[in-house]
């Protein structure tokens, strides 16, 4: 290589290097920023240290975690509130970029970040309704906000809880939870008033059986099994609790099939 070829290479260099350092918006920026940092716009620095990229002490120094939600960046109080943001006062760690990503918007970043619940104090991870909406899958609406009997933090679907470890829901009793859960929690529910369940019919049966004892459904009746249920009976009133099976017989599933789903 001789010496015009070299001194052409080092010209250009130098000058891509002046222009990334002092266009440098134009020359590396991924995409325009969000609308709030447009002033921002020609200053790769106010948000991002050389050689380094972006940091939380750059953001810091903007957004100052004590006045998130609360006031703006200029001092003004927030009057349109979008979301529920105060729990940022309660991070155990203020790492910002964890979350959050700018140029061509927070959005096409969300799938390769993901909030932690890990970065909140633990005293606030079960309050789950300071920072979300309330569910509307009808079966929230009567429930408390203990969201946690059911969901994690890693996700929300699928839930941990199992029906059927209580009663086996076949297709006589696919109903409303509000038909027989009476309580917010949804840990009392009622079998009364549904067909023949009325207390005077259930004392009556169960009278003629013997059995005093009929208040805790669940304790014999697991599924609409009456084979069951007396089997259950009989364990108990020898004093040992009555084992369950998984509800994956061929009975049950015939059971949980819908009319039209009969065998021929």
């Amino acid at each position: 290589m001789n010496r015009t070829v070299k001194l052409i290479l080092i010209v250009n260099l130098a000058i891509i290097a002046v222009l990334v350092f002092a266009f440098a918006d134009l020359m590396v920026s991924p995409g325009r920023l969000i609308y709030d940092h447009r002033a921002s716009e020609t200053d790769c620095f106010a948000c991002h240290t050389a050689f380094l990229g972006a940091s939380s002490e750059k953001c810091i120094a903007c957004h100052k975690v004590a006045e998130i939600g609360v006031v703006t960046t200029k001092g003004t109080p927030v009057v349109n509130k979008k979301t529920k943001v105060p729990f940022h006062q309660k991070l155990l760690d203020q790492d910002c970029i964890a979350c959050h990503s700018d140029h061509l918007g927070v959005a096409k970043y969300r799938l390769n970040q993901k909030f932690s619940h890990r970065l909140v104090a633990t005293s606030i991870r079960e309050e789950c309704v300071g920072c979300h909406q309330r569910p509307t899958d009808p079966i929230h609406r009567q429930i408390s906000d203990k969201c946690s009997q059911c969901h994690g933090t890693d996700k929300w679907k699928p839930a941990t809880f199992d029906h059927d470890k209580f009663f086996v829901l076949d297709r006589d009793h696919d109903v409303k939870c509000a038909a027989c859960h009476t309580t917010a929690d949804y840990k009392k529910y009622t079998c009364y008033e549904c067909h023949e369940h009325s207390p005077g019919k259930i004392r009556e049966a169960h009278e003629e059986e013997g059995i005093r004892d009929y208040e805790n459904c669940i304790a014999c009746h697991r599924s609409a099994d009456e084979d069951e249920a007396k089997r259950a009976w009989e364990s108990l009133k020898r004093g040992i609790p009555y084992q369950f099976g998984p509800p994956s017989t061929e009975k049950d599933k015939r059971r949980r099939k819908k009319p039209d789903e009969d065998d021929d």
